[in-house]
């Protein structure tokens, strides 16, 4: 009976995460757009994987890894939006000094612009920066999610969709 390998011997966490760290490293940064908070997410993805080693079957580790920098990087960005909102609330009373006419295009271009952003869902996003800034294949892409290459493609046209109908055809 072979032995399966464990995640809490050091050889084999060393060689996950010579295995596993850059494309992870890129991932995140494609994400989240900062090079610092896209390697903390990484380091702390990987110190979860060593403190859960015990639960965490080898054949599983890059999943775990992904699915745990993701969820991290979510919880972020969830927080940032709770920031901003109160930010904008407590700063709405402050005067612009922009033309009258500058400040409607401007929330105009805005609102516009977050409307797409909200009508693309996580996956969408993902497979939609992935492929169009990473230049990552659907297969990789598929990969890295640990989806199917059919849902790549379904992500993606509908990312597409949504993003042609909100800002227009340009895209």
């Amino acid at each position: 009976m072979l032995k399966k390998p464990s995640v809490c011997e050091a050889k084999i966490y060393e060689s996950l995460y010579k295995k596993y760290s850059k494309s992870l490293y890129s991932f995140m940064y494609f994400k989240c757009g900062d090079k610092d908070r896209a390697e903390d997410l990484v380091q702390e993805a990987f110190i979860k994987l060593w403190n859960n080693c015990a639960k965490v079957i080898y054949n599983k580790a890059k999943s775990y890894l992904y699915t745990i920098a993701n969820n991290q990087f979510l919880n972020e960005v969830a927080h940032f939006k709770v920031k901003l909102k109160y930010q904008q609330n407590a700063n709405g009373e402050d005067a612009n000094i922009e033309t009258p006419d500058f400040v409607l295009e401007e929330k105009e271009f805005m609102n516009k612009l977050e409307k797409a952003i909200d009508n693309l869902t996580p996956g969408e996003r993902e497979v939609f920066l992935l492929n169009r800034i990473e230049d990552a294949k659907y297969r990789e892409i598929a990969e890295m999610l640990n989806i199917s290459v059919k849902a790549v493609e379904k992500r993606m046209h509908g990312a597409l969709v949504k993003l042609r109908q909100t800002i227009g055809k340009d895209i």
